[in-house]
C-alpha cells in the first residue's frame, strides 16, 4: 500500500525511539519517547492559492526533518510507522 498526500501534506516515516540516554541508561519501551525525527517518503503536490495556483512546498522526498511533538495523524502500514503532517508543523530539516 502507498500514501499518497494529499494539499500541503508530508508523510514521514518515524526514526526509531532511543534505547539508552546519553549516560548509557537502558530505556524499557514504556519510558521511551515519541521521536520527533524522521524521513520524508512523500510529499503532497502543495498548497492552493486564492488565484488557483499551486505553491511548491519547502521539503522534499528524501529529506531528513524535525516535527512537533504532537504534531499530526500516526500511521502503520505493515510493520512501519508514519506520520502524516503538514508542512507548517515541520520544524526544520537536517542537513
Amino acid at each position: 500500500m502507498k500514501l499518497k498526500p494529499l494539499s500541503d501534506r508530508v508523510v514521514i516515516a518515524q526514526s526509531e525511539a532511543e534505547n539508552k540516554t546519553d549516560g548509557g541508561i537502558l530505556l524499557p519501551d514504556s519510558a521511551k519517547e515519541k521521536p520527533q525525527r524522521g524521513k520524508v517518503v512523500a510529499v503532497g503536490p502543495g498548497k492552493m492559492l486564492d488565484d488557483g495556483s499551486w505553491s511548491k512546498l519547502s521539503v522534499k522526498k528524501g529529506d531528513e526533518v524535525y516535527y512537533g511533538k504532537y504534531a499530526g495523524t500516526e500511521v502503520e502500514i505493515g510493520l512501519k510507522k508514519y506520520v502524516i503532517v503538514k508542512e507548517s508543523d515541520i520544524l526544520a530539516v537536517i542537513e
